[in-house]
């Protein structure tokens, strides 16, 4: 069976730490493909607290420093989502991974351009101390739905529809790509898969991984492609422990002055 093999694959809004981050399932799609780039699009962590990760999202992070090694071939790109703020320069050392607040990069003549998103999403700038409100709460309720999976998904809907302005942030960022002269335009944040057009510029958001429908875009000689991965959510292990990082990478907490199981200020949503 041949392994699928794509230029660039984009990966966004993992949430790791998280209750309903579906890290292992990310982790075995990228397993499963080849691909010469890789942006991890923004939102990869939930909050600064580490007592969060749980082993799989250990793993992830690990399989990410491997793929970061220079002998793999493989560019490791880190865009900054709002939920990053704080961790990026950490991770950019401790990963060894470029990080960009926008990421331009060209294929086949075409100019792409990848942005979180946040930064058009006026109710989350203008209005922080709701935001930060409102993601204490949903931690919140994440903590005391144990195993109903089905009331955080819904709350993931909910935070994606009502609160980051799907509709709203695609139209800025359309503008935005125009004003750099880009071809293709991509984002994250929203947790809304989707692909539209404007004025000759193609417009992409690569969804989420927090929800039943997880979903990841790759560019490649066949264009762009949405994919999906499905997984019921209430068959997943609610009782997974939290895990500590792997030796190697406590190691490089350690070389960088940190405690791989620090607990630090949640940073706004």
């Amino acid at each position: 069976m041949t392994t699928p093999c794509f230029d660039t694959v984009i990966l966004s809004d993992l949430h790791l730490g998280s209750e309903v981050s579906r890290a292992e399932a990310a982790l075995q799609t990228l397993k499963a493909i080849s691909f010469r780039r890789l942006i991890l699009w923004g939102d990869i962590f939930c909050d600064l607290n580490f007592r969060r990760l749980k082993k799989e999202h250990w793993r992830f992070l690990s399989y990410i420093r491997k793929l970061s090694n220079p002998k793999r071939r493989v560019e490791v790109v880190w865009v900054e989502g709002n939920h990053d703020y704080g961790l990026s320069d950490v991770m950019s050392h401790l990963v060894g991974i470029e990080v960009y607040q926008e990421y331009h990069w060209n294929y086949r003549g075409i100019r792409h351009l990848a942005i979180h998103g946040h930064q058009f999403d006026r109710l989350l700038v203008n209005n922080r101390f709701l935001s930060n409100f409102l993601t204490g709460f949903h931690h919140g309720l994440q903590k005391v739905s144990f195993g109903h999976k089905r009331i955080v998904g819904f709350l993931e809907r909910f935070d994606a529809v009502w609160l980051r302005l799907s509709a709203k942030v695609d139209a800025e960022a359309l503008a935005h790509g125009r004003a750099r002269s880009a071809q293709r335009v991509f984002c994250g944040h929203t947790h809304e898969a989707l692909q539209r057009s404007s004025g000759g510029i193609e417009y992409f958001n690569t969804g989420s991984w927090t929800q039943e429908k997880a979903t990841y875009i790759t560019v490649g000689g066949e264009g762009v492609t949405i994919h999906e991965c499905y997984e019921r959510i209430d068959d997943r292990d609610s009782g997974q422990e939290r895990g500590e990082a792997d030796p190697a990478f406590a190691d490089l907490f350690a070389s960088a002055g940190l405690r791989a199981d620090a607990d630090y200020e949640s940073v706004p949503g």
